[in-house]
């Protein structure tokens, strides 16, 4: 039997990176759907929903199908990517209002990557020490910029992505201070884990 479309717009499209997260955050996603008013099968059909929007014939693409569910975009900015320039579309969402869901966009309007970015005018968390790394505490760009430069290794996933980050394991801006390698997850863009990263010679 072939369900019914569930209509989609801005609420729907959080719960739709919320179950991308839920294999690490299970607890926050909960409270974050729970928030929304949301029911667990309600996250279930509207991933449904965009699964089959994704792979339909009739698909306007992924940057048309954030148009059609988000409406246009807040801001339109531009990304340099080594000798390209490229068009990044971002909008609002209120569960995170301090930062916002970008897509990134290269030739043709051809979706590259697609993730949350801190806002204008919202200030970076403090991020001294691995205890600071909290999940969903900040998104990739926060650190990259007090810790990196990173080393990127490649995601699980297309909406996941995985750095390395030398991180001190105490709050001392002392000379010095020890620091080890930590492993950092984010599911499109929002950190959802940090832990040391075994490094082998």
């Amino acid at each position: 039997m072939t369900l019914p479309p569930v209509p989609l717009g801005v609420a729907e499209f959080q719960l739709v990176l919320l179950r991308r997260m839920a294999d690490y955050q299970p607890e926050l996603v909960e409270s974050a759907r729970k928030s929304l008013g949301f029911s667990a099968t309600d996250m279930r059909a509207v991933n449904a929903q965009w699964q089959r929007m994704l792979r339909s014939r009739h698909s306007r693409g992924p940057v048309g199908m954030l148009r059609g569910v988000l409406g246009e975009p807040v801001a339109r900015v531009q990304r340099h990517i080594g000798d390209l320039t490229c068009p990044a579309l971002q909008w609002t969402l209120p569960l995170w209002p301090t930062l916002r869901f970008e897509a990134l966009t290269g030739p043709g309007g051809m979706l590259l990557t697609e993730h949350l970015v801190r806002g204008p005018g919202s200030p970076r968390p403090t991020l001294r020490h691995l205890g600071d790394l909290r999940p969903w505490s900040c998104v990739l760009g926060d650190v990259a910029t007090a810790f990196g430069p990173l080393r990127h290794l490649e995601g699980s996933a297309p909406t996941r992505d995985l750095a390395l980050a030398r991180v001190p394991d105490e709050p001392d801006e002392q000379p010095g201070t020890p620091s080890s390698m930590i492993a950092c997850e984010f599911v499109y863009g929002l950190l959802q884990l940090a832990r040391k990263h075994d490094v082998r010679p």
